[in-house]
């Protein structure tokens, strides 16, 4: 394990939502989260509990796997969930404006390989795998940019 990098088990699906609302109040426009792993491996739960943890009024949060993207205005301000599981070109990508608000919300990408080299050089990349325990986890977090090391420090306890 490298300083940027950390590797946890998450026993449950609640231990899942839990690391996502330490991290979420960590988080600021500018922030992007990639989802790896495959069909249900715990990709839309981590999100889902990341968003509803930061909405002013609970709300839904649904897949985004038919709509591809999702919206959210937070308390931390606009949150963007993508599943580009559909997605054939960065093309696509590019008409539904995801790379500008790379820059300008918090951003929460499943399915990160359709990116391809849209994908910014600063983002937390997390890889769930399913455990050999029933509804376990094994969570998998890199990255490259120096501003993760201090907002997943709650990962580290």
């Amino acid at each position: 394990m490298t300083d940027r990098q950390i590797t946890l088990s998450l026993p449950d699906a609640e231990a899942t939502a839990e690391r996502a609302r330490t991290l979420a109040p960590q988080l600021e426009a500018g922030d992007v989260i990639l989802l790896e792993g495959d069909v249900g491996a715990g990709k839309t739960h981590f999100a889902r509990a990341l968003i509803q943890s930061i909405l002013p009024v609970p709300e839904d949060v649904p897949s985004p796997t038919f709509t591809l993207i999702q919206t959210y205005d937070s308390r931390l301000g606009p949150v963007w969930h993508a599943d580009l599981y559909r997605i054939t070109s960065t093309h696509e990508i590019e008409e539904l404006g995801l790379a500008e608000a790379f820059e300008s919300a918090i951003c929460l990408v499943e399915w990160p390989d359709r990116l391809a080299e849209i994908a910014p050089s600063d983002a937390l990349h997390l890889s769930f795998t399913m455990a050999d325990d029933l509804g376990a986890r094994d969570l998998r977090a890199e990255w490259n940019a120096a501003k993760w090391n201090d907002k997943l420090a709650g990962w580290r306890r």
